[in-house]
């Protein structure tokens, strides 16, 4: 953590020093600098905002830090300034501009900090006056006993998430009415825990007055591809029975089309290697286990990830994103440790 942070904490305004030192790291990764419209003429201006910001939000992140997170807000206040605060006022300044809610999509797969995110940025729009709804691809999904006959038409489908087993016209009915700014707004929600483990719909949440949704999920965003790519597809996807499932999902993310035409705005979480999101999930399930509470065996994550990552491969469908300024707005590039790294709209 840079010194001149925990100054900022403590004092009504940073000395010559260390405004210097915060100058000049904010223009040093131009093409963060780039993605959140930082430039010698204005920096200043985006320092003193920033540290306003940091100094109000301070409390009720170190609060989530160590109740959510179970960490010091120290070890993550580095990131809560590099990332989250620019983050958070480039949406709330999108929103100003939309004179309507902004829709913002987060896409990212398993393990990447998808709702931990959401909730940091919630935190810092709620202290720049914006509210915020949570929403997830989860909460779109088909309700248990439509699920079953799913199941029993395509027996492939084994597992909820991939294309298929969400409530389109669900979605499309929840994001409408909040972009028609309709006052009172009964958004969707899904219990994981229910039919041990299956899933349902639990009570619905009425929310009023929302100014920004942020729209989680593993695929949202993603567009179909050319079929012919699944002739050399890589492994998981082997046999001719994996391929035709592949193609299948393939086809089914057209119903998802008029959905991703809501979004204002997609961030892409992207791992510099998509085979971290195994590896993060037994982490997960292994620190599951040691709570006293039920987790998969490594043999089970591995059959269920790779379930996923033949109904939509990373390499296939998330990769090419990275490079489609049409498509993504903001690139996030997860390390294998978990840590940030480049940040950018785009690399020119």
């Amino acid at each position: 953590m840079n010194l001149w942070l925990g100054e900022i904490l403590v004092t009504d305004a940073l000395g010559e020093t260390w405004q210097q030192q915060a100058r000049v790291a904010a223009l040093a990764d131009k093409l963060r600098a780039k993605a959140f419209g930082i430039v010698p003429e204005n920096v200043d201006e985006v320092i003193e905002k920033r540290s306003q910001l940091l100094k109000s939000v301070f409390p009720a992140f170190s609060q989530f830090c160590q109740t959510t997170l179970q960490i010091e807000p120290k070890e993550m206040l580095q990131v809560l300034w590099d990332l989250w605060l620019p983050l958070g006022i480039k949406l709330a300044s999108q929103r100003q501009q939309l004179k309507r809610p902004l829709i913002q999509g987060i896409l990212g797969g398993q393990g990447t900090g998808k709702t931990t995110m959401s909730k940091i940025l919630s935190l810092i729009l709620n202290q720049l006056g914006y509210r915020t709804l949570s929403l997830s691809l989860d909460d779109l999904y088909k309700t248990y006993s439509d699920r079953l006959v799913l199941t029993q038409q395509d027996p492939r489908l084994i597992w909820r998430g991939p294309p298929g087993t969400h409530d389109v016209d669900l979605g499309l009915d929840v994001l409408d009415k909040i972009r028609q700014s309709q006052n009172s707004v009964m958004v969707p929600r899904f219990d994981k825990s229910a039919y041990r483990g299956a899933g349902d719909r639990t009570n619905p949440e009425m929310i009023t007055g929302v100014d920004i949704v942020l729209f989680e999920g593993w695929f949202v965003g993603v567009r179909p591809i050319n079929a012919d790519i699944f002739d050399t597809a890589p492994p998981p996807i082997i046999t001719d029975e994996d391929r035709a499932f592949a193609r299948d999902m393939n086809r089914r993310l057209h119903d998802y089309l008029p959905l991703w035409e809501r979004l204002d705005s997609l961030i892409l979480l992207y791992p510099t290697d998509y085979r971290c999101s195994l590896e993060w999930r037994k982490q997960a399930e292994q620190q599951m286990i040691a709570a006293g509470k039920s987790g998969m065996s490594n043999s089970e994550i591995e059959q269920f990830v790779n379930y996923f990552w033949r109904s939509l491969h990373p390499e296939l469908f998330i990769k090419p994103l990275v490079k489609d300024a049409t498509v993504v707005d903001l690139v996030i590039e997860i390390h294998t440790d978990r840590s940030f790294g480049e940040v950018y709209c785009d690399r020119t």
